[in-house]
């Protein structure tokens, strides 16, 4: 573990994959999302494309842990259950995708998926029409598929609470409880296909500390009726953060 713990504190770009956590923790803690959105973008400047999300899952498994025991309580707990069954399906779909793609592939497609989903969140694009308990199950599914081929599984449940009929609060806590359920299931997903990697696993530890204080920060500025406010601050962080991850950037690549 010592050993462990040296190698991931000489990881290159260190400093700015600490700070990617802790403003992805804070605009975790008020938005109830967007930690994978401003962290990978990052991250896969510095690490291979399965290392970023085992990172950003273990990274996530303390990290918004002060603000889970209120979410519990506040969600909705029959749509939960849909969308989980759904990401166990499509999980294991997604990590074979992602295994199979070049780390730059890896890194316009989270970039691309990032600079989307805020082009539909900007636009109040939404699905008019009812959803059903089927669809619910499907876009759990859509979730694990793009959680482990990009390590995104926010935007397909992202967009599906923009159609629901559910406040503010509600959304912030299904939302935040779904991706810390994700986080969990990739974890166990990659331990029985025994790709569970010490090395980035310890990074995604290093990094629980500035993320928990992200979400810390992030909870305590939570305030319903300024929800616009901090998802317009939320939106630029993150656009910011896709744009940095775009391999143009970097002369050659992948560092």
């Amino acid at each position: 573990m010592p050993d462990l713990l040296t190698q991931a504190l000489a990881l290159p770009g260190l400093p700015w994959v600490i700070l990617a956590a802790f403003v992805a923790g804070i605009v975790r803690g008020f938005s109830g999302f967007g930690t994978a959105l401003v962290y990978l973008p990052v991250a896969a400047q510095f690490m291979p494309p399965v290392w970023a999300i085992l990172s950003v899952a273990a990274m996530d498994i303390l990290g918004p842990l002060p603000n889970i025991p209120n979410a519990i309580k506040v969600g909705h707990k029959r749509d939960l259950m849909r969308l989980f069954a759904g990401v166990i399906v499509a999980l294991p779909v997604g990590l074979w995708v992602l295994t199979s793609v070049d780390p730059d592939v890896f890194r316009y497609a989270v970039s691309i998926l990032a600079i989307g989903m805020l082009g539909i969140l900007g636009l109040g694009m939404r699905y008019r029409g009812q959803i059903t308990p089927p669809m619910v199950y499907g876009i759990g599914g859509a979730g694990g598929f793009l959680g482990g081929a990009a390590g995104l599984p926010g935007p397909p449940v992202i967009v599906f609470y923009m159609a629901s009929p559910h406040g503010p609060s509600v959304i912030r806590a299904n939302t935040m409880v779904f991706l810390f359920g994700y986080d969990l299931l990739l974890i166990a997903v990659l331990a029985v296909t025994s790709r569970l990697e010490p090395l980035p696993f310890v990074i995604g530890l290093v990094l629980t500390l500035p993320a928990l204080l992200g979400n810390i920060v992030g909870g305590a500025i939570f305030n319903p009726d300024r929800e616009r406010t901090y998802r317009a601050v939320a939106y630029v962080i993150i656009a910011m953060s896709a744009l940095s991850g775009l391999p143009f950037w970097s002369e050659g690549g992948h560092p």
